[in-house]
C-alpha cells in the first residue's frame, strides 16, 4: 500500500534520513529531483528537517554529527521496542553508536531510537514509532521504494540481521551476482535485499543503499546530472523497474528507478 497510517511491522526498514553539509542545498535539489516539500526546521530539531510528498512524511535532511564524515543516506529499521533490539544487537556481535533514546518536540514524542553497526561493517538506524512511523508514502514517484545492503561480508551481514530481526530469505542470485530478498518470519512478500559489494567503488565498507521510486528513470537521472550530482552506475531494464545509481551534488549515494518502466518477469529474473 502507497499510504501508511500505523507503526511499520518490526524488522521493515521504514525511514531514511540524508546526513549533509549544507542542509539548505540538499532540500532544494532533492524538492527539484523529487518534488518533495522540504520546510525549514522547527527550532527545536536541531536543523532536522522533514521532507514530504503529497503532505506525507518521505525522508528526512539534517546536519551531519560529525564534520568530517561523508554525507549519506542512513537506513532505519523498524522496531517495537528499541531497548530489546539494541540488546539483541549486542548479543549478536553488533555495536550500538550510542543507548537507545528519546526523540521529543515540542508537539510530543516522534519515537526512540540509536544507530549501530553489524559485525560486516554497515550501519544503521533503529526507530521505534511514537508520533512518527517512518515514511507515510512509499512505492510512488517522489518516494522510498527499496532498502538494500550492499555487504563486504554478506555471510556474517545475513547471519546478523537474522538473529536480530528474525528475517527470512530468498535467494534470487543469478550467475554473476548474489541477492537475496529478506523477508519478515512467514511473510511472502519481501522488505528489503542484500547482496555483495560488487556495486561498490573499491574501498568502500558495507552499505546500506536507499531506492527512490521516479516517474522515469532516464530523465531522473538527466536531472541529478542538471542539479550538480551524477551518474555512479547505469543498471537498465529489469523485472522491477529502469534502475540506476546516482549520488548527489555532497557525494552521497542512492537509487533511482521507474516501476512502471519494469520490463520482463520476475520469475526468470536469476
Amino acid at each position: 500500500m502507497p499510504t501508511r497510517d500505523e507503526a511499520w511491522p518490526a524488522g521493515t526498514p521504514n525511514w531514511v534520513d540524508l546526513s549533509a553539509d549544507d542542509t539548505d542545498a540538499a532540500s532544494t535539489f532533492y524538492g527539484q529531483l523529487l518534488g518533495w516539500t522540504v520546510d525549514a526546521p522547527p527550532d527545536d530539531a536541531q536543523g532536522y528537517r522533514i521532507a514530504t510528498k503529497d503532505g506525507r512524511p518521505v525522508a528526512g535532511i539534517g546536519p551531519k554529527p560529525m564534520p568530517d564524515m561523508p554525507s549519506n543516506w542512513a537506513t532505519y529499521i523498524a522496531t517495537d521496542d528499541a531497548d530489546k533490539t539494541a540488546e539483541a544487537i549486542k548479543a549478536a556481535g553488533g555495536s550500538l553508536h550510542m543507548e537507545p533514546f528519546d526523540v521529543e518536540t515540542s508537539t510530543g514524542k516522534h519515537g526512540r531510537m540509536f544507530f549501530a553497526s553489524a559485525p560486516d561493517g554497515s550501519t544503521f538506524g533503529v526507530w521505534q514509532a511514537g508520533d512518527h512511523i517512518g515514511a507515510a508514502l512509499v512505492n510512488e514517484p517522489g518516494s522510498l521504494s527499496w532498502n538494500e545492503l550492499h555487504s563486504r561480508d554478506l555471510d556474517k551481514g545475513k547471519a546478523f540481521y537474522a538473529d536480530v530481526f528474525g528475517y527470512e530469505f530468498d535467494d534470487m542470485s543469478g550467475p554473476e551476482f548474489t541477492y537475496l530478498i529478506f523477508k519478515l518470519p512467514g511473510a511472502e512478500q519481501g522488505v528489503g535485499g542484500m547482496g555483495t559489494a560488487a556495486m561498490l567503488p573499491e574501498g568502500t565498507p558495507s552499505v546500506w543503499l536507499s531506492w527512490f521510486a521516479v516517474d522515469s528513470c532516464d530523465a531522473a537521472v538527466a536531472r541529478v546530472q542538471e542539479l550538480g550530482g551524477s551518474l555512479t552506475m547505469e543498471l537498465g531494464d529489469s523485472p522491477f523497474g529502469r534502475m540506476a545509481v546516482v549520488a548527489g551534488p555532497e557525494g552521497e549515494t542512492f537509487g533511482v528507478i521507474g516501476l512502471s518502466e519494469a520490463q520482463g518477469d520476475t520469475a526468470t529474473a536469476n
